[in-house]
């Protein structure tokens, strides 16, 4: 279960997501699921209730519980969540971490990291930050635990479809933001066909829907109120696969419906939701995508770093 080998479509099993569940489990929160009426009943999984404010913890501690960890610890680098979430986990196992992260990460976010691990601020975007990690990795011997693009990573984020199987199955549809794609990945390659996954990305930060108009991976733009979540430079080459195997549908929201969804959650549900995660509920309220009758569908929520003056009340 280790190692770090690009193949050309990882596959990951329902065993293999399981065995990551069993291991991390006892460091991680079983969030709860809640329905809402939007367009229609939906099914809501609630992980920015998740350990370290987002789904990234589950990512974070399968790398950390699941390969060997060098006397120099770990180094990450990240928008925001997965370096909060890298920073949560290796403070809770005792394991030096440094975290980069770009200027455009939220201020919540970085006071987070700060109060963790130790922290850089390098560059302008997530690409950067990436650059800078990579070369500290290289001088320093620390285990790069990588945002997306990572078997343990992916493996990890499959665990919130385990249990929102478990919790609200079955399912048709799940709609899930993308980024990176580390997320939509490991909720394909649990679903693998058995339900319908949607990705749901800004329209100003569309890396996987670029990324499947060219049948590869392409530089994507990055301006979008998400950016500090969803708008790295393109979706990983490991999660690109298993999205074109099991990922039936991209669509893209705009900034409004982004801001309006987020108000919705709060104002309906009391849902503090950071932008990166209301792209789900944006694109039902703003017919991106449209449930048929009867249709079960679910959607991610999937962080909560951020400052409570974003919430309109």
């Amino acid at each position: 279960m280790t190692g770090d080998t690009r193949a050309q479509h990882l596959v990951l099993t329902r065993d293999d997501i399981r065995y990551a569940y069993d291991t991390i489990r006892p460091y991680l929160r079983r969030t709860p699921v809640i329905q809402l009426d939007l367009a229609g009943p939906v099914t809501m999984k609630l992980e920015q209730l998740q350990c370290a404010g987002s789904f990234k913890a589950r990512g974070a501690f399968t790398n950390l519980l699941l390969r060997d960890v060098p006397p120099a610890g770990v180094a990450a680098a990240s928008g925001g969540n997965h370096g909060v979430a890298v920073a949560y986990a290796a403070h809770r196992l005792g394991i030096p971490a440094r975290i980069f992260v770009p200027t455009v990460s939220s201020p919540a976010k970085i006071e987070r990291i700060r109060e963790l691990a130790d922290l850089v601020i390098a560059g302008d975007r997530y690409a950067d930050a990436l650059e800078a990690a990579e070369q500290w990795i290289a001088t320093s011997g620390a285990m790069s635990v990588h945002a997306y693009d990572q078997r343990e990573t992916i493996l990890g984020q499959a665990t919130v479809a385990l249990e929102l199987d478990d919790q609200a199955g079955p399912l048709d549809t799940v709609l899930a933001p993308v980024g990176g794609g580390g997320l939509i990945a490991g909720i394909a390659s649990y679903f693998a066909g058995s339900a319908r996954v949607i990705g749901v990305e800004p329209d100003g930060a569309p890396t996987l829907f670029r990324a499947r108009a060219a049948g590869a991976p392409v530089d994507a733009p990055a301006g979008s109120i998400a950016v500090d979540a969803l708008a790295p430079r393109r979706v990983g080459e490991l999660v690109f696969p298993i999205t074109q195997a099991h990922v039936a549908d991209v669509v893209l929201v705009d900034d409004d419906a982004i801001r309006s969804a987020q108000r919705t959650l709060w104002q309906t549900a009391r849902i503090a939701a950071e932008p990166a995660a209301s792209v789900g509920v944006a694109a039902l309220l703003a017919g991106a995508y449209k449930p048929a009758p009867g249709e079960r569908v679910a959607v991610i929520i999937s962080g909560a770093n951020m400052s409570p003056a974003q919430l309109d009340d």
